[in-house]
């Protein structure tokens, strides 16, 4: 998301959050110089929904022509220019990235006309009225803070439909794929999708035999023998030892896979190690987790830090 914010001119980030720990802080800070951006963190002392912490970061946004506001556990191609665009000449206060889905009947449905413009909201509908959805990324003028008070207050129930009652909010249909991977089976759906929407980009100089959408950090140690993909993603200072296979997983950074071990559908956290001859598959590991030699392990969540 920050990446594709900059690629539209954005210099200024503000994270809304309700504890600041002591990583994220540190990862911010590099990504900051990485893009000569500024990172800024508003943090809450009592959870504030979805609107209130526009309320609490005023002061980085009042000042600005537009700013684009994003759930941070949503995956898609980000088409923010296009958004841009659409939000200036159809001179809207507020716009909504819209996407269709399957079943509507889990979500909340946005009923808009020809031009986009937002006639109603229908949360889970139990008859067909539409399939768009909000996708969690909006664009909005400075003037939506003044409807915002410094309390706990719902963006989509309180807000939304003040503005779309004054025909000043607009939908637009998000192009390509969208996930919500704020749960681990959805986090894997969404890395499969963001590998597939990327594939004339996705390269690797290991030597290992590659199958499908991967990605490899450079810094990672792949042994030649080991066989990854498809839908893997491998991070920085990785370590893969010889013989392991592994698919649709991602493996966070400084995390070891022991030798001839298979991994598959998983999630492995930072500095996490997976020992020799393992059978992991559908496991959600956090950071620091080990595992045993020569064990099987299914269907498993360990997350040693979580308070």
């Amino acid at each position: 998301q920050i990446e594709a914010l900059v690629k539209v001119g954005v210099k200024e980030i503000v994270l809304a959050v309700n504890v600041q720990p002591e990583v994220m802080t540190k990862f911010c800070d590099e990504v900051a110089a990485k893009l000569d951006i500024k990172i800024h963190f508003s943090k809450e002392d009592v959870p504030l929904g979805t609107a209130g912490p526009l309320a609490l970061a005023k002061k980085y946004l009042k000042d600005a022509d537009s700013f684009f506001m994003f759930n941070s556990d949503v995956t898609c191609t980000y088409p923010l220019q296009k958004m841009l665009a659409f939000h200036q000449s159809s001179k809207a206060e507020g716009t909504i990235f819209v996407t269709p889905v399957d079943d509507p009947s889990k979500y909340g449905v946005v009923l808009c006309d020809k031009a986009g413009k937002i006639e109603s909201f229908v949360e889970k509908p139990q008859k067909f009225v539409g399939r768009n959805i909000n996708a969690g990324m909006y664009l909005f003028n400075p003037s939506v803070l003044d409807r915002i008070e410094l309390k706990p207050t719902s963006i989509e129930r309180e807000i939304f439909p003040q503005i779309a009652k004054e025909g000043k909010l607009f939908s637009l249909e998000l192009p390509g794929y969208w996930m919500d991977i704020g749960q681990p089976n959805d986090y894997l759906t969404g890395m499969v999708l963001h590998l597939e929407a990327k594939r004339d980009e996705l390269k690797t100089e290991q030597e290992c035999t590659v199958v499908g959408n991967v990605v490899i950090d450079p810094s990672a140690k792949i042994d030649k023998s080991a066989v990854i993909g498809p839908d893997v993603v491998i991070g920085p200072n990785v370590t893969v030892e010889a013989g392991v296979r592994i698919r649709r997983t991602t493996i966070f950074s400084g995390a070891v896979v022991g030798a001839y071990s298979f991994v598959a559908n998983s999630i492995i956290g930072w500095n996490s190690r997976i020992g020799k001859w393992n059978h992991i598959n559908w496991n959600f590991a956090g950071e620091d987790v080990k595992y045993a030699d020569e064990i099987s392990v299914s269907e498993t969540t360990v997350c040693p830090h979580k308070g």
